[in-house]
């Protein structure tokens, strides 16, 4: 049997890492001999989160273009050169069979590269509008898989194969009662749960929306799950009460997803297929500060489905009490917000994306 080398790359957020490390570690299931390498720009957060999840990693000198005019931007021309350098040397050494990007910056030289050198190489776009670097790669890429409708937008539509995005295995069976999950945060079975997902680094404006609206929750008899993220724990910790639970990190998301009634949510890509396998009422306030809006999106794509409700960040201080107000009270519309949401669950990503990989190799 042959010994298949794959490459991956993908980077910038946990966006784009987490799905390439699911599909490495599906490839791995298949092919226990393979053998793996991820390519990612020097300075980002896959170069410690890769060798966690047990691969090896490549760094490349590479990063975006800012938005305004920079000093780095003068610098992204020779960056650009180096990167591309050194992906040709990787693919060169590695002698990848496929090459597979899941967006962001650096895989955007090594797909070029390992393309230029004939390897097949599939892309998968997480979201609902494709990144710059994805639409840029798609001519060269054999296979797209994505996770939306209507990407013929931004990809030859023969190309693509829409499969939804890699989640965590733990969440496609959420086994545990709900009772066991609400103990394990110390929360109180008689009470509904509010859970409040920022993002790993957390959220700066959904935080000061909670923290205004502590004294509303609780006049509703509510109880809060408050991933408030790593960057502002030191915050907002003060708020933990018998009520209230102020969580840096998550680490057991299954249990704060079961313990919870309805959520309250970022709209990244990942987060987004999460939340369709939870099946609960969420409202998304989408992040405004991520390239091409791309969050409020996503978002729309459920909203457009009566899958979910939607607050822009510039809408809390006027509509956020009456639209949550709105959805506690009625349990018709959080039964058809829940209803709705699971119909566009897509458990069997990873799996999907990985078929389509087989499919290319010799």
């Amino acid at each position: 049997m042959d010994r298949y080398r794959f490459i991956l790359s993908g980077g910038g957020t946990g966006g784009h890492i987490y799905p390439a490390i699911a599909i490495a570690n599906e490839l791995k299931k298949r092919h226990p001999d393979a053998e793996f390498l991820f390519v990612g720009a020097k300075d980002k957060m896959e170069m410690e989160k890769v060798p966690q999840a047990g691969y090896k990693i490549k760094g490349l000198w590479i990063s975006g273009i800012q938005r305004k005019l920079t000093l780095k931007n003068l610098m992204f021309p020779l960056k650009l050169i180096s990167s591309l350098l050194g992906a040709r040397k990787i693919v060169k050494q590695f002698k990848p069979d496929v090459a597979i990007g899941t967006g962001g910056f650096a895989s955007g030289p090594l797909l070029r590269m390992a393309a230029g050198a004939g390897i097949p190489c599939v892309l998968q776009e997480q979201n609902s509008f494709a990144g710059i670097t994805n639409k840029l790669l798609a001519g060269k890429a054999k296979k797209i898989c994505v996770a939306y409708d209507a990407m013929e937008r931004f990809f030859p539509k023969e190309k693509i194969v829409k499969t939804g995005n890699p989640v965590r295995m733990d969440l496609v069976d959420l086994k545990s009662d709900k009772a066991e999950a609400l103990d394990f945060f110390g929360l109180d079975k008689g009470k509904q749960t509010v859970l409040i997902l920022g993002g790993s680094l957390g959220a700066r404006r959904i935080n000061q929306l909670i923290e205004k609206e502590l004294e509303f929750f609780q006049n509703m008899g509510l109880q809060v799950l408050w991933q408030c993220g790593k960057l502002y724990y030191e915050d907002y910790k003060k708020y933990n009460s018998d009520t209230v639970k102020v969580l840096a990190f998550v680490n057991r998301m299954d249990l704060a997803y079961i313990a919870s009634d309805v959520i309250i949510s970022r709209a990244g890509a990942g987060s987004v297929s999460e939340l369709c396998l939870v099946g609960k009422p969420v409202i998304f306030i989408p992040s405004p500060n991520v390239a091409e809006d791309h969050q409020t999106q996503n978002a729309q794509a459920l909203v457009s489905k009566n899958a979910a409700l939607m607050l822009k960040e510039n809408e809390l201080d006027q509509e956020f009490e009456a639209s949550f107000s709105k959805l506690m009270e009625s349990s018709k519309i959080q039964n058809e917000l829940s209803e709705n949401i699971k119909k566009l669950a897509m458990p069997k990503a990873t799996e999907h994306i990985v078929d389509e990989i087989e499919k290319l190799l010799k």
